[in-house]
């Protein structure tokens, strides 16, 4: 299955590079390019990616504002920011904005095409540390809106969502459990739905800003 891939980042050379990058591989293409926020929406429409690899700091639509955009408008495609900083507030605002999970530019070839394929087949893209300090310094309470669809979670729901706030994958997740992968799909699944999170990322900013687990 081929995955593809629309680059948005103000610096030609940022898009050039990653272009570079993933066109050595049989399963992604590149289907569009955007140096702006602004036009992303105009983007996903014509080229319909699976991935965005968006800047979360542009001029004059940032990767925030156009994430959001694209979750409202209801587009299946999965965000992955990318960011210079893994402390940068911005991407607290872009993961809480709906965004997948983010990388660093100055992450390695491996690392990108291991992030793409990563949200490509749903899972998130978190790096825990960085994720609890920027929850630190955002949550100032916990929100208890946010609150009522944790506790329907049971016990063994609850473990899975500590372990998604770790960045685990769906198979660390089972070999931590003692359980098979598709159990622990099965226990993510309801987590989405008693949660009402978009996605597993969302599930786990939810957690975070409800003070289910601490930052």
């Amino acid at each position: 299955m081929t995955i593809r891939v629309a680059l948005v980042d103000d610096e030609p050379l940022i898009r050039s590079g990653l272009a570079a990058v993933l066109s050595s591989e049989d399963d992604l293409l590149v289907v569009g390019e955007a140096g702006d926020g602004a036009e992303v929406l105009d983007l996903v429409g014509r080229s319909a990616p699976d991935v965005v690899l968006m800047d979360v700091r542009m001029p004059r639509v940032d990767g925030i504002a156009a994430t959001r955009a694209l979750v409202r408008a209801g587009s299946r495609a999965r965000v992955l920011v990318l960011t210079t900083f893994a402390n940068d507030d911005h991407v607290f605002e872009a993961l809480a904005a709906g965004a997948d999970g983010f990388l660093l530019k100055r992450s390695s070839p491996e690392e990108v095409l291991h992030g793409i394929r990563t949200v490509a087949r749903g899972e998130s893209l978190l790096f825990p540390d960085a994720v609890r300090e920027l929850a630190r310094r955002h949550v100032r309470a916990p929100d208890p809106v946010l609150g009522p669809g944790l506790l329907r979670l049971t016990a063994r729901e609850q473990e899975v969502l500590r372990s998604m706030a770790e960045g685990l994958s769906n198979a660390e997740i089972a070999e931590q459990l003692v359980v098979g992968v598709e159990t622990v799909r099965s226990h993510v699944a309801a987590v989405l739905a008693k949660t009402g999170a978009r996605d597993r990322t969302q599930a786990v900013v939810l957690a975070y800003r409800s003070g289910f687990v601490a930052g």
